[in-house]
This record gives structure tokens, sequence and C-alpha cells, in this order.
């Protein structure tokens, strides 16, 4: 498979740089760094890069049809009422609370989710100290309503689709098990959970991922300085894409023709040791592909 040797694009030096989401009307990249509650946009024509602080830890976003964004918080998920070109800049931004289902669970808070083929937003959660299976994945749909998918969650991470939205891929980190479900567009119900992919301990933690319109799943691996790519169908390693960053969280396609590559990182944790051998950690980076990703769903709002 013909890759590009990744590119350091934005030196962002995020402490947790997580949730890449394309934004093909905007032609743009999103992206946020978790724990200072930052919703970036970077702008590849440019490079320019600038952001939203949103005053709570923030896990992900996501675009919506009416040209807001829809966001997994510490306090539940919420839609960003300005739109986000409009907040970019300002001191205070005002939220519209969708749904907090986790108040009374005060050690969680929302860390991976996206956007699906049927409209609705799906994203999960997980306890900050990384120990208890608190965690849940949700689903809201446009009208607003909460379904819970999945429960006794550890650390909720990436969620993707196939190519025919037949089945949807999820990721509870600590098992190092990418796990397919049938999925359900007209209702947005998971079934029939089977592995597909068995991570082996020496390639670090699988996080975020993303899939491709040829059946492959592009994972990143925390711990792992890498992007892996699977055989879906098989549950076999095809390519592992080496970065000058420790932790890597997670990757998105985009671009003119969906075929770019963006990844994120992060810098918690490590050491100067670990700086040392991985001084890009916390960055945004590039990678050039020859395949065509899955394109980025918006919130059917």
């Amino acid at each position: 498979m013909k890759i590009s040797a990744p590119q350091l694009i934005h030196d962002a030096q995020a402490q947790l740089g997580e949730g890449p989401v394309w934004d093909a009307a905007r032609n743009c990249l999103w992206w946020v760094d978790i724990l200072t509650g930052r919703l970036h946009r970077y702008l590849p024509e440019t490079g320019q890069d600038n952001f939203i602080e949103l005053g709570q830890p923030l896990g992900c976003a996501a675009a919506c049809r009416s040209g807001k964004f829809i966001l997994g918080m510490k306090n539940g998920l919420a839609i960003l009422r300005q739109a986000p070109d409009d907040a970019l800049g300002l001191d205070t931004v005002q939220l519209d609370w969708v749904a907090q289902p986790e108040l009374h669970l005060p050690e969680n808070r929302f860390n991976d989710g996206k956007c699906g083929p049927d409209g609705r937003f799906l994203a999960g959660t997980m306890d900050m100290k990384e120990k208890d299976p608190s965690g849940a994945l949700y689903s809201v749909s446009p009208d607003g309503s909460l379904k819970t998918l999945k429960t006794g969650v550890r650390i909720s991470n990436g969620l993707t689709w196939s190519a025919d939205y037949k089945t949807f891929y999820y990721i509870d980190t600590p098992t190092r098990e990418i796990v397919a479900y049938d999925y359900d567009l007209t209702c947005g119900e998971i079934a029939n959970p089977r592995v597909a992919v068995r991570i082996p301990d020496g390639l670090g933690w699988p996080d975020g991922m993303t899939s491709d319109l040829e059946g492959r799943l592009w994972v990143a691996m925390w711990g792992g300085a890498a992007i892996t790519v699977w055989d879906a169908a098989k549950g076999e390693l095809l390519e592992k894409i080496n970065f000058p960053a420790k932790n890597i969280t997670s990757c998105a396609f985009g671009g003119s023709q969906q075929d770019t590559l963006y990844v994120t990182s992060a810098r918690i944790g490590l050491d100067a040791a670990d700086l040392a051998a991985f001084p890009a950690s916390g960055g945004l980076f590039r990678v050039q592909t020859a395949v065509q990703g899955q394109p980025t769903f918006v919130f059917q709002d």
C-alpha cells in the first residue's frame, strides 16, 4: 500500500490531542485537546490553527447539518449554540445540553465519539482514573433522544463503520480488541458482537480508529508510536506507520479526495526521556495515502 511518511503539520504540544474530524463544507480539520477543553480548527491551505476554550474537558466533537457542533464533554452531550467559526476567539461560549446521563458519576467524562451514516451521534464515556468499568456507549438521535448501546466499559474509544454501513466497529481500549457489531441504520441498535481484531501486546493500546472504503481499519496505537492498518474481515495486520510521537490517539481521513489521513497525538504522562525520543508528541500529523477513507458524517439536527 502506498503511504507517505508522516508529516508534522502543527507542533501543538497538546496534552491529549484527540478526535480529528474533517469538515468538507468548511475545508478544514477540527480536533480536540481533551484536558484543556479546547476545540481546534486547522486550515490546511494556510497551516493556521486556532481554538475555542469550552471550560471543561472535551472528548469529542462533530459537525451538525445546521452548521453548529455537537460535543461530548465532561458533563454530558451539548450543542455549541454558535457555529464554531463564529465562536473562535470568544471568551465565553453558550451550550445547549442535549443529555447528561452520568452526572451521578463525577469521575466519568465523555471520550471518543463520531456521527454515523444514519445521522446519529455515538459517543462513549470512561472513568477518568481508567480503573472502573463505569463507562458506557450512547447514541443520540437527531430528535435528541438518548439510547444506551453498551455498559461496563472502561475506556470507550475508537468507533467506525464498514463501507456498506452494516457493521459497526468499537474499541474498549483495555480489552485490546476491536469488536464488530451488526448495525441497524433504521433504529441505531447494535447486535451480534464478535471480535474482529485482537491487538498483540507489543503494538501498544488501540485508541481512536477510522476505516477506508476497501474494508481496512486504521487504528491509532497509544504507547505504540504508530498507526496500524488491519484487514477487518481476516483480523490481519497489513501495515504499521511509525510516528515521532509515542502516544498516537486518533485518525481521520480528509482532503478533497478523502485520501489524506490526519493524526492526533498526546504528551500527557511522558517523561523527559520519552520526550527526547519522541519530540513531536502532542503534534498534529498528516499522511498521504492512495486509498479513499470513509466520509465524515454529520449530525442531522
